[in-house]
């Protein structure tokens, strides 16, 4: 994967200068941390290839913070790794609270950049839970491979119109509607309609998919 074709995890079409910054120090907290989860585990590049379907090649740039990966990559690390998504972003635990602004959570976005992934769950929140807030342009869509057995997310429509396809069973959400599925199947995300479409997601994983 080459800096030029990977589409940058934190640039969206009209990026501005903060966000290349910011994408440039998220890119290095997620190679310092996936240095030191695989190195925890025991896994040399080859085996963490083979477990998560990532190239020796791009996770060797991954690690080294020599490309931006994409938001589909990262999902695929963390479950070759075995960890919530948010583990692999570099989060550390904090003391009696910690409030999460809204402009300190950099959003993550899709290779075609029409679909943006915020967290919105602070450090030291409930451990194997994580909540997102997802954007969906016009005719964005996103299929996700299956996450770690048991793993499950609820999502809440906020604004458009999204179908959400779980195994082969696509399911058409309305502004208010909520869906529940088994994400440790394969997936997917699609706005079919003319505005952006706004969901929550909340990810609550395995016992397999918990650092």
């Amino acid at each position: 994967m080459s800096k030029g074709n990977s589409a940058a995890l934190a640039r969206a079409p009209h990026a501005d200068a903060g966000d290349d910054v910011g994408a440039a120090n998220l890119a290095r907290r997620v190679a310092d941390t996936l240095r030191r989860l695989r190195k925890e585990r025991r896994l040399s590049l080859d085996q963490l290839a083979q477990a998560s379907g990532v190239s020796r090649a791009a996770l060797s740039q991954v690690e080294s913070a020599k490309t931006n990966p994409t938001l589909a990559v990262l999902w695929k690390i963390a479950v070759g790794l075995g960890v919530p998504f948010q583990a692999l972003l570099g989060v550390e635990d904090v003391g009696k609270a910690h409030v999460l602004r809204a402009g300190d959570a950099q959003p993550l976005r899709s290779a075609d950049g029409r679909m943006e992934s915020r967290l919105l769950s602070p450090a030291g929140a409930t451990p194997g839970v994580e909540v997102y807030e997802l954007r969906f342009a016009p005719r964005g869509r996103v299929r996700a491979e299956a996450h770690g057995a048991g793993t499950s997310e609820t999502v809440v429509l906020l604004t458009g119109a999204l179908r959400v396809t779980v195994a082969d069973e696509a399911h058409d959400l309305m502004p208010g509607d909520t869906i529940f599925f088994r994400a440790d199947l394969p997936h997917g995300y699609e706005n079919r309609g003319a505005r952006e479409a706004r969901c929550l997601d909340i990810i609550a994983y395995g016992a397999s998919g918990r650092a």
